[in-house]
C-alpha cells in the first residue's frame, strides 16, 4: 500500500528503508501542505488497490494542473544510479546536496539513490559545506553560487527547468562540473547536456512523431493514481506530450503542445521567446504566457524576474523575435515555482491576469 510521510522528519532516510523493506510504497509529502492538500493526498493514497510491482510514489503537477501521484517500480530509478554517479562523479563516500524538499521527485530518487549505495543526501542546507556534489534546479545552484559555493563542491546534476549559459558559466568559473538533464517525473532521465547540448540518457531511445518526442527506457512509470495526467505508452515508447526536434543528434526542445499560444494566424511556443528573454543580461528568469484577446485569440504576455534593470530587452525581442513571438504584455516580481524550484505558468499567469503583480514597461 501507499504509505504517505511528512518530508520534515529526522530519520526520514531510515523511515523510507523500513517501509521498502516492509514491501510499503513510500509517498513522501510537503509539511507545509495546508491540512485540506494532505487530506486529499491521503484519500487518493488510502483507495488505491494494490499494485505489486510498485516501489515508489511520487507527486508532481508539472508546471500547470493539480497534484498527482506517479507510481513507478524500483527497478525503474536503480537502471539510471550508475549514469548519474557517473554525471556526479560519486561514491557512497561523498555526500550530495538536496536543496528541494524530498516531495520532489528529483530529491526522492537522490534519497533512493541512497539506500542503494549512493552519496550521501544533505537535505534543505544540512551539512552543506560537506557537499561534493549536487542534485537540484537551476535555481538550488544559482542560490549555492550566490551563497558561496561549499568548498568541497565539484559537480553538479541540473533539472526540472531550462539551465541558461550564463548560469552555467558561472557555475564552472567556481570550479563546479555541470550536468544539465531533461526529464519528466512519469519518465525519469531522458536527455543529459554535459555542455554541448542534449543527448539522450544512457540506455534511452528517442523518437520524434509528428513534433512530438517518444521515449524507450526502462525508467517509465507505470502510471497515476488519483487525476489522470500526460503519460501515453504505445509498446515500448512513452511521451507526456513534449514537442521536440533532432538536429545532429541533439534534442532540442519546444515545450508542450498544450503550452502553445495561438494568436492570429501564429502560433508561439512559449519556451523559445523565454530562451531569448533569460539571455538578457538582468533577466533572472521568465515564463511566457497568452493573455485571451478577442479577435486573435491572445496575446502574448510575459513575466520576469528581475536581476538588474533589462536595458538590452527591447532590442533583443526586436532582433532576436519575429513580430507575432514578441510579448505585448510584460510583468515583473518573483516568480511562483513549484516545490522543486520550476516555474509554475499556469500560476505565473493567474497571478498576471488577476493583476497581483508590477506591469511593467517595455
Amino acid at each position: 500500500m501507499i504509505v504517505p510521510v511528512a518530508d520534515d522528519q529526522e530519520d526520514l532516510l531510515d523511515r523510507l528503508r523500513a517501509l521498502r523493506a516492509a514491501g510499503e510504497v513510500p509517498l513522501v509529502g510537503d509539511a507545509r501542505w495546508p491540512a485540506a492538500q494532505w487530506e486529499a493526498v491521503l484519500t487518493t493514497a488510502s483507495s488505491t488497490q494494490p499494485v505489486p510491482e510498485a516501489a515508489w510514489a511520487t507527486l508532481t503537477s508539472g508546471s500547470s494542473g493539480s497534484p498527482r501521484i506517479v507510481l513507478r517500480t524500483a527497478e525503474s530509478w536503480e537502471t539510471s544510479f550508475p549514469a548519474v554517479a557517473r554525471l556526479l562523479d560519486a561514491d557512497p563516500d561523498d555526500a550530495v546536496l538536496l536543496p528541494a524538499p524530498p516531495s520532489a521527485s528529483l530529491t526522492l530518487f537522490s534519497l533512493a539513490h541512497a539506500l542503494a549505495g549512493g552519496p550521501r543526501p544533505l537535505l534543505g542546507s544540512a551539512d552543506r559545506e560537506f557537499a561534493t556534489c549536487l542534485h537540484g534546479t537551476p535555481q538550488a545552484l544559482r542560490a549555492v553560487l550566490d551563497a558561496g559555493p561549499p568548498p568541497r563542491l565539484r559537480a553538479a546534476l541540473i533539472g526540472g527547468s531550462h539551465l541558461d549559459a550564463r548560469l552555467r558559466a558561472r557555475a564552472e568559473a567556481s570550479g563546479i562540473r555541470v550536468a544539465a538533464y531533461y526529464g519528466a517525473a512519469e519518465l525519469s532521465f531522458v536527455a543529459v547536456d554535459e555542455g554541448d547540448g542534449l543527448r539522450p540518457f544512457p540506455g534511452v531511445g528517442v523518437d520524434i512523431r509528428d513534433g512530438e518526442l517518444w521515449v524507450r527506457s526502462a525508467s517509465v512509470a507505470l502510471g497515476y493514481v488519483g487525476s489522470p495526467g500526460p503519460l501515453r505508452i504505445d509498446g515500448e515508447w512513452a511521451t507526456v506530450g513534449d514537442r521536440a526536434e533532432l538536429v545532429d543528434g541533439r534534442l532540442r526542445l519546444r515545450g508542450r503542445a498544450d503550452d502553445a499560444i495561438l494568436s492570429a494566424s501564429a502560433t508561439i511556443v512559449p519556451e523559445e521567446v523565454e530562451a531569448v528573454l533569460r539571455s538578457v543580461p538582468g533577466i533572472r528568469d521568465a515564463v511566457v504566457f497568452g493573455m485571451p484577446r478577442p479577435g486573435v485569440g491572445a496575446l502574448v504576455a510575459a513575466y520576469v524576474e528581475l536581476d538588474g534593470t533589462p536595458a538590452q530587452l527591447r532590442t533583443a525581442c526586436a532582433t532576436q523575435l519575429a513580430p507575432a513571438h514578441r510579448p505585448r504584455r510584460w510583468f515583473a516580481g518573483e516568480l511562483p515555482r513549484t516545490a522543486s524550484g520550476k516555474p509554475a505558468r499556469t500560476e505565473a499567469a493567474r497571478r498576471a491576469l488577476a493583476g497581483e503583480v508590477e506591469r511593467l514597461v517595455v
